[in-house]
């Protein structure tokens, strides 16, 4: 099967022909240290505006009356519903009552099914929640499940339209009926059980019609009692002088001690424990004041002491015990190490008291099993690149993860620690997918200072690699996050087609440590993009692609990355996607949760010198305005997103729109009830991708074959 190309002219014929919606606009510009600033486009803010809706409506009809003329755009569609229909199965838990919880979808539901039974996928499974029985069109997702440590309650979290707002239900385990428990405004939270009532993070009801735009702050933890209504609930932890902290709420495995960490302003966050059985007095102990360094709790030792995952003198990360009567740093115990062959620890899992630790290396995840005390007992080996995950019990030696790579779905395997074997337990199949057709190769580039760069390349075997073709380039490179080999049914569409992926491990993230995540930051956030940019000269300069063929994607930092690298070098690419970006670095701060990226941005507030940088290259103040042709671009968007407010995309578009950047479309894909894309249902992620699949390859000039 290979792309058969068509007319470029035909392709691109209605391109100069679109005519784009007025936005409002208010002529804006306003200074910021002695700098002028447009942002004529500012009423675009105002999501719920009635100038705005109605800008809304007339683009998304501009971009799918486009997308309706391609004539293959059903045959994508049906392809992308074939490759989404297959069975996959999560990571079977046990839980407090005894049974193993894992996820199902079946096929083309919207949202996975919670499933129970008494052995791992057992033949007396049942359903034990189904989220798709919460909305007429799966809109409503499951984002969390806690269950008491008796095992009689359930807390559930679910989040509406994509919102990263959630509300907190509570169900009898062994019945499965849901009591009247109902929290409202939590945000980035779970339920941690203690006693009969659980501990929460929540903010502030917000302003009516401001729900999904204005800043949050005062993110507080609470005490919920079962059967009282959350008007009654205590404060437990909450911090006034401080209005942009984060606080995350957790319980130790024993029920031991209660863990509060704070986040927003720094790479890292707090800590600070209490017991809950009365130990050292009952106060706050300090184990952490700043945000500067990673703490987390995974456990407690044998003889009470935290153990605790931290960055504070390891900037690849290691595994320390903490005595919270002596917390001091010099006081510490070192169970794990900084990982002696260069990589980064980055999970510990607990299993009958051994410890699994899983760490990156150039990009990859690998293995070791240690005993309590740090000393190692076996490599536990996978198969290829890829990412792999584990389900463990403390006080059981069963032991379960799931890996997947590029062209591998999630396989489960069950883990014994004493024969160091792995058994599979459940595959999947996908019909048309042979892994052994495809190859994965991973190569080093050299970015533009001279900085080594990994980056994976996809293709089927038979390309013939004599002749370029189309590549297809993503990348992300920020906030401390790794990009790892795992598999997606969209990304195979295009691996089938004969196309080529490439995905670049950009410094900003964590693929090595925090030297490589700092370098991609504040002052040092051009690094990112010369890397991503090196990265498709590379793939130019190889001969796998050419300018013509290659398209670039990223969502939310990611968008940012498109949106910069594109007014920066316009020729280096066909095609651009961004999806969900930060495209307004001077006022992202101002909007629901943008202040906590300052860490890794850098404010326009706090200096002359770093307003000058963010300026610099904020993709909606540097759009390029003098007939510079720039790549065929479509941006995406949703109504709920309150994590990157739509407005970032709103009047980016507005302004690519209004420029003189060349005659190929500037569009606006804006998706409704959908948020930043977690827990999107499954039949509106084959809508998206069928659209913007339908996007890439008419404005390549191709068309993908027919299957």
């Amino acid at each position: 099967m290979a792309i058969t190309a068509i007319s470029a002219q035909a392709a691109s014929a209605d391109d100069a022909a679109l005519r784009y919606p007025t936005a409002p606009a208010d002529g804006t510009v306003y200074e910021c240290f002695g700098m002028s600033v447009d942002d004529r486009f500012r009423p675009l803010e105002n999501d719920t505006a009635a100038e705005t809706l109605a800008w809304v409506e007339a683009e998304n009809a501009v971009t799918q009356g486009y997308l309706s003329k391609i004539p293959f755009r059903d045959d994508i569609r049906r392809r992308l519903t074939e490759l989404n229909n297959y069975v996959k199965t999560g990571l079977p838990r046990r839980e407090h009552d005894g049974k193993y919880y894992y996820f199902v979808n079946d096929g083309l539901r919207n949202q996975a099914v919670l499933y129970r039974a008494s052995e791992p996928y057992g033949a007396d499974a049942e359903v034990f929640l189904d989220p798709n029985a919460l909305s007429d069109d799966g809109t409503v997702a499951l984002t969390g499940v806690y269950q008491s440590r008796d095992g009689r309650y359930t807390a559930y979290t679910i989040s509406r339209s994509g919102s990263d707002w959630a509300e907190i239900y509570v169900l009898d385990t062994a019945t499965g009926r849901q009591l009247p428990d109902h929290i409202e405004w939590a945000k980035f939270t779970g339920a941690a059980w203690d006693g009969d009532g659980f501990y929460y993070s929540a903010y502030p009801r917000p302003e009516a019609g401001k729900e999904f735009s204005n800043a949050n702050e005062f993110h507080t933890v609470y005490y919920h009692r079962l059967g009282t209504p959350q008007s009654e609930d205590k404060v437990v932890y909450s911090n006034p002088e401080q209005p942009l902290y984060f606080h995350s709420v957790d319980v130790t495995p024993d029920g031991d001690w209660l863990l509060v960490s704070g986040g927003g302003q720094g790479f890292g966050n707090s800590l600070y424990v209490k017991s809950l059985k009365n130990l050292h007095g009952g106060e706050w102990i300090t184990i952490e004041p700043g945000q500067d360094y990673t703490y987390t709790v995974i456990g407690t030792t044998a003889d009470g002491r935290l153990l605790t995952f931290t960055s504070e003198g390891a900037p690849r990360n290691r595994l320390v015990a903490i005595d919270p009567a002596n917390p001091a740093p010099e006081a510490r115990t070192v169970i794990l190490p900084e990982d002696p062959k260069g990589g980064v620890l980055v999970n510990v899992d607990i299993a009958d008291g051994n410890l699994i630790a899983t760490y990156d290396r150039d990009a990859s995840h690998h293995v070791a099993l240690y005993d309590s005390t740090g000393r190692e007992l076996n490599e536990i080996k996978m198969p290829t690149y890829g990412s792999v995950a584990f389900s463990t019990a403390r006080r059981r030696p069963e032991v379960f993860y799931s890996f997947s790579s590029f062209t591998y779905p999630a396989v489960i395997y069950s883990y014994d620690m004493a024969s160091n074997r792995s058994t599979l337990l459940k595959s999947t199949d996908i019909k048309g997918l042979n892994p052994a057709d495809y190859i994965t190769e991973q190569v080093f580039y050299t970015s533009k200072d001279g900085t080594r760069v990994p980056m994976f390349i996809v293709r089927r075997k038979d390309l013939d690699m004599t002749k370029t073709h189309p590549a297809y380039l993503y990348g992300y490179g920020g906030f401390n996050i790794s990009l790892n080999p795992s598999f997606s049914p969209t990304r195979l569409y295009w691996l089938e087609n004969g196309g080529i992926f490439a995905l670049a491990n950009l410094r900003g993230g964590a693929e090595y440590g925090e030297a490589w995540h700092e370098a991609g930051t504040k002052l040092k956030k051009q690094n990112v993009f010369d890397d991503f940019i090196a990265a498709g000269e590379y793939l130019i300069d190889r001969g796998l692609t050419t300018p013509a063929q290659l398209t670039i994607e990223g969502g939310s930092n990611g968008g940012l990355l498109v949106g910069a690298v594109v007014n920066q070098r316009p020729e280096l690419f066909g095609v651009a996607i961004p999806r969900v970006g930060v495209m307004d670095m001077m006022r992202y701060h101002l909007f629901t949760i943008g202040w906590n990226w300052a860490s890794d941005y850098g404010t326009a507030d706090e200096s002359a010198e770093m307003a000058r940088y963010l300026l610099g290259y904020s993709p909606l103040h540097t759009i390029r305005n003098d007939g510079t042709p720039y790549p065929s671009i479509l941006v995406t968007t949703a109504d709920h997103d309150d994590r990157v407010v739509p407005a970032h995309s709103f009047k980016y578009a507005a302004t690519l729109q209004a420029a003189d950047t060349g005659n190929r479309p500037k569009l606006i894909r804006i998706d409704s009830k959908a948020g930043h894309g977690a827990g999107k249902p499954v039949g509106k992620v084959i809508d998206e991708w069928t659209d913007i699949y339908s996007f890439i390859f008419n404005n390549l000039g191709l068309k993908p074959a027919a299957r």
